[in-house]
């Protein structure tokens, strides 16, 4: 290869690194697999050094994505580097060969950690209180989300036990699969376009600007590092820094191991391998370092990586089958969404059958027709997705496929609403939307009626027993009996547990109406809020959007399910059965904010809103939304807006969350 060639190939290997390095961080939407990746970078810096053209802003230096524009950047006082990949037992080897030569000795251990696939964050406590939290973005510099942050119930406002003034945590932000697996199915049911798997997920909506939204969605975090800002760490393992985050009230990885040597780990990850979908989380690979903290200034940096740290991943699970039809779907909410009815095949340890091709876009794009051969994955190991045709170009191939312009169900017309990306059928009448409906009614997390299952449900509405949820408690064991498999006693039972959902809580009866983006805990922070179902009814998207998790998407949809007479109708005639629509009053803790009312603004120092709002309440205070001359105090945190100003010219007295706990100890 001549230095002009090289200078091409490396041109073209630059510009499609930092393509896929942008698709990763900044968009969260991968665009080639990671050992495609790493591939591409060992070639890439192969010809650097071969002609002596690295260069500062090369993919083989510079570390992830470049910090976005949107939030505000920060500088990292420790690089937040990447970590080298390795596939296979021999380049783990050739890992430890690597250490021992630069220590010149073998007396260390290795630490073991299952790898969460997620997204890498930064902590920093001062005197104990988290005041920032940022992505890696380039290595150097990332981009404060604290507000996002905030929200996660796993990240803990206030270290517990004793710690230094200053203490900086490093982890990994992730979603567990079944909650990854339920928010996009709520999603595909909204319309809405689905994620492809839990770190895109996770990555994505964490650069949100918006963390009432953040809020609604299931990430976790768990702590995988602990840097102080003197020499206390030196003398520590990596073992003993996981115990000490422990200690300090952070969750870690509880599926790690000190290991002697390397053929230790490497029987380790072998073991991990064969398991891996046994865990609740998405894992691909296993991180091995260095136990002892003391030699790992010893062995130093490359420009990206550590070396006194690798990670071993696991091959994807993919297969490749054939789509024998493409058939329709009906959702509660009556999203029509094509699914794929696939060729049996292994995948994962189980026989993938079916794979939702989510919408008429993602069809399109990816060109899919019946009789296509496919190479399909579970997304997050859990949901099977299709990945690509094998053969695009092949000859014969079947025709484009398109949506009808008709439910598949009922006939009705299908409609696109705009901003949204499936079609949906607004027959509430809709044999399949009544069935999921009342199943979702009835489910576990809702008015857990036992027994009332799908197959029940079924048989119900095609013999026009119910047409609402609100029939069900018109039932009677006569109209039962002759249904298949109702016998005398499970119909009576079934009519027990019918009656028994009446004192069901008003958050859960508030869930179970299928309002559509009101998922539990939003249900839960609507009833707390409010107190009624009349309340919620009669308030508009404004007041309703004053409540933490509420933004104006939820807001607007409680306004319209509401404004909606059957809908109306359909609670009145629940509220006729007895069924709860008020929130249980708790006894207070004592009556020392009697008679106050209280709003609160801004980010508090360790209390979040919504914990606030509890306090004030268990001590007979009352909390609104909005400020008014009827405001007693106004509870302000840390970037208090218009709230703030409009009560200073109001003159209500304005409190920290200092005065708070005096005015109640």
């Amino acid at each position: 290869m001549t230095a002009e060639q090289a200078q091409q190939k490396i041109a073209a290997l630059r510009q499609l690194l930092n393509e896929a390095n942008e698709a990763y961080y900044e968009k969260a939407s991968p665009v080639i697999s990671d050992r495609e990746f790493d591939r591409k970078l060992e070639e890439l810096l192969a010809l650097e050094l071969e002609f002596d053209l690295q260069s500062p802003d090369s993919p083989t230096v510079r570390i992830g994505g470049k910090p976005s524009k949107i939030f505000v950047n920060v500088e990292h006082p420790v690089p937040m580097l990447s970590l080298s990949n390795t596939y296979n037992s021999d380049e783990l080897f050739d890992f430890d060969k690597r250490v021992r030569n630069l220590l010149g000795h073998s007396d260390f251990t290795y630490n073991a950690e299952l790898k969460y696939d997620g997204m890498a964050l930064r902590l920093r406590y001062k005197g104990g209180l988290l005041v920032l939290a940022a992505t890696r973005g380039d290595g150097t510099k990332g981009d404060d989300i604290t507000a996002n942050v905030r929200t996660i119930d796993d990240v803990p406002l206030r270290l517990k036990g004793s710690f230094p003034q200053v203490v900086e945590v490093r982890g990994e932000a992730y979603m567990e699969l079944k909650a990854f697996d339920e928010m996009n199915r709520l999603r595909e049911e909204d319309g809405l376009a689905v994620f492809a798997n839990p770190r895109n997920a996770t990555a994505g909506t964490l650069k949100l600007q918006d963390p009432a939204i953040v809020a609604e969605r299931p990430i976790r975090f768990f702590a995988y590092d602990l840097l102080f800002e003197g020499d206390e760490a030196r003398e520590l393992t990596q073992s003993e820094k996981l115990d000490l985050l422990k200690d300090f009230g952070l969750p870690v990885c509880d599926v790690r191991r000190e290991c002697a040597t390397i053929e230790d780990v490497n029987e380790l990850i072998q073991q991990w391998d064969k398991t891996r979908h046994a865990h609740p989380f998405e894992t691909d690979g296993a991180v091995i370092k260095i136990n002892q903290e003391r030699f790992r200034d010893i062995l130093g940096v490359t420009a990206k990586a550590p070396r006194w740290a690798i990670a071993y991943k696991f091959e994807a699970e993919q297969a490749i089958t054939t789509i024998n039809d493409i058939t329709l779907q009906v959702g509660r909410l009556g999203t029509v969404t094509p699914v794929a009815e696939l060729e049996p095949v292994q995948l994962a340890g189980t026989t993938v059958k079916r794979a939702s091709l989510h919408n008429e876009d993602e069809i399109r794009r990816k060109d899919i027709r019946i009789g296509d051969r496919v190479l399909v994955e579970k997304a997050g190991e859990i949901i099977p997705q299709v990945v690509s045709v094998i053969n695009p170009e092949a000859e014969g191939r079947g025709p484009e496929f398109s949506m009808p312009e008709n439910c598949p169900a009922c006939e009705s017309e299908l409609v696109r609403i705009e901003g949204e990306v499936a079609l949906r059928c607004v027959n509430p009448l809709c044999p399949p939307q009544v069935r999921i409906r009342i199943e979702h009614f009835a489910s576990r997390t809702a008015l857990d009626i036992d027994g009332l299952g799908e197959a029940v449900v079924a048989q119900l509405v095609e013999a026009g027993l119910i047409e609402t949820y609100a029939d069900l408690y018109e039932l009677t064991t006569e109209q039962l009996i002759p249904l298949e498999r109702m016998a005398e006693k499970s119909a009576q039972n079934l009519i027990d547990a019918i009656e028994a959902s009446k004192k069901q809580p008003f958050e859960r009866v508030l869930y179970a109406l299928g309002i559509r983006f009101v998922g539990s805990k939003v249900a839960k922070d609507l009833a707390k809020a409010f107190g009624s179902i009349d309340a919620i009814k009669n308030a508009g998207a404004e007041q309703l959007s004053e409540v933490d998790s509420i933004g104006p998407r939820i807001a607007d949809s409680v306004v319209q399910f509401f404004g909606n007479g059957v809908n109306r109708t359909i609670t009145e005639r629940l509220r006729s059965y007895g069924l709860q629509f008020e929130t249980e009053q708790n006894e207070t803790a004592s009556d020392k904010l009697e008679g106050l009312t209280f709003v609160i603004t801004g980010t508090l120092p360790t209390l979040k809103r919504t914990e606030a709002a509890a306090l004030i309440e268990q001590h007979g205070g009352k909390v609104t939304g909005s400020v008014s001359k009827k405001t007693s105090c106004l509870l302000a945190g840390e970037e208090a807006g218009s709230k703030l100003d409009k009560a200073q010219k109001l003159g209500v007295r304005i409190i920290s969350e200092d005065e708070l706990h005096s005015m109640i100890s």
